[in-house]
């Protein structure tokens, strides 16, 4: 099993002038410290206009920077919005990321999630899937167009051109896209790319999600347009490692403050500029427990981490996404849980990695046939795009 990092850059209220200037360059030396302590890959977000929850709004430029002063370590977007950004834009920015970073680049794709991010762009919510779709397929064939590229769609008009740089990795990185309900994880392994399930899951719905997704990439491939396939499942988790429970509780103390915020902006935004508190807000509604928040993640001794990622393991889950920073976590706590982390529970799920790969390569070549789990147990609530339920043959 691999293991990456996630960032939002949530920076909840009150602000001072140097807040925003820690907040990026802590970041960086969290992702230097997991490039040497061996973790598998960092996932960048991009989000637009959503304050306290998101502060990330050019991935790219983070990206660009950390791969300055890493390694090993892979670069994810996680995600690149193609409803907001033109594909000759994607193109030219992510070739440019993996020339600079030697071909570490994982390229995830995704909607927007709301219509605080993609109204002033003069997006319809209601259209973005659509948009999705058209800018994949305009996209992809601008990763290697020596002879140029030309596209005509309804949401983009591209003449003939070169789009340059060209990527090191060849055809292009490895592809994913954002996912966060069961359908979208079909609709992940029906186009062909990696399934990024921004979603908390126990380890009973992640058994069903890979199979679930698994299923639909053997059987019932529907790709979007000509690319390279990358067959793959990520599960998101809360991280705090620590020598205690008491110690990594009190730690991870406000990082549902992530789950708060992200549902408050797609339920009731948008809002009128510095309006509302989201730190008030999430603090309120904790203490009238109107809803539970808090989920434990992977949140407290070595020992007990071993226990809870050894389900995931189990269920063959490729990787798993570690939320580091949400709420008002210390840069401080989080480095010294990345490298508890490291040091007791990582390598052994990386002694495995040659049985998870077997597995899968048994999965894609037939070998082994997945049983179909119903899904319906394990349906995870959502406050992202409604989509109606995917089957076979639709």
């Amino acid at each position: 099993m691999q293991f990456s990092l996630f960032y939002e850059l949530q920076l909840p209220r009150p602000w001072d002038e140097d807040s925003e200037y820690k907040l990026f360059n802590d970041t960086l030396d969290q992702i230097e410290l997991a490039d040497r302590l061996g973790y598998d890959c960092v996932w960048a977000t991009e989000h637009h206009f959503m304050e306290e929850y998101s502060h990330l709004s050019a991935p790219e430029v983070l990206l660009a920077a950390a791969s300055q002063r890493t390694r090993n370590i892979r670069l994810g977007h996680g995600i690149i919005q193609l409803t907001t950004n033109h594909p000759a834009r994607v193109a030219e920015r992510v070739s440019t990321l993996d020339l600079l970073s030697n071909g570490r680049v994982e390229l995830g794709l995704g909607e927007a999630g709301n219509t605080t991010e993609l109204h002033p762009f003069g997006v319809r919510f209601r259209d973005k899937r659509k948009i999705f779709d058209e800018a994949v397929r305009c996209l992809m064939p601008m990763f290697d167009c020596p002879k140029g590229h030309q596209f005509q769609g309804e949401h983009f008009e591209f003449p003939l051109r070169t789009v340059v740089p060209r990527p090191r990795q060849k055809p292009h990185p490895p592809l994913w896209v954002a996912c966060s309900q069961y359908e979208t994880i079909i609709r992940a392994g029906q186009i062909g790319m990696g399934a990024l399930g921004f979603q908390f899951v126990n380890t009973q719905a992640a058994e069903a999600w890979v199979n679930a997704y698994y299923r639909a990439f053997v059987s019932d491939p529907r790709p979007l347009a000509e690319y390279q396939r990358n067959a793959n499942i990520a599960m998101v988790s809360a991280l705090m490692c620590a020598d205690t429970e008491e110690k990594a509780r009190e730690r991870a103390q406000g990082w549902d403050f992530f789950q708060f915020a992200l549902v408050h902006y797609n339920k009731k935004g948008p809002f009128e500029p510095g309006s509302i508190n989201l730190w008030e807000e999430y603090e309120k509604s904790r203490d009238a427990d109107d809803e539970k928040w808090f989920s434990d993640g992977l949140i407290g001794t070595p020992d007990k981490l071993i226990e809870q990622i050894d389900a995931f393991d189990r269920a063959h889950v490729d990787q798993v996404i570690l939320l580091v920073q949400a709420g008002r976590n210390r840069h401080e706590d989080i480095c010294e849980s990345l490298e508890l982390f490291a040091r007791e529970v990582m390598p052994r799920f990386h002694a495995r990695e040659p049985q998870r790969l077997e597995w899968k390569r048994q999965v894609l070549s037939g070998e082994i046939e997945l049983e179909e789990i119903d899904l319906d147990p394990h349906r995870a609530p959502t406050h992202q795009t409604p989509v109606s339920e995917v089957k076979k043959g639709a």
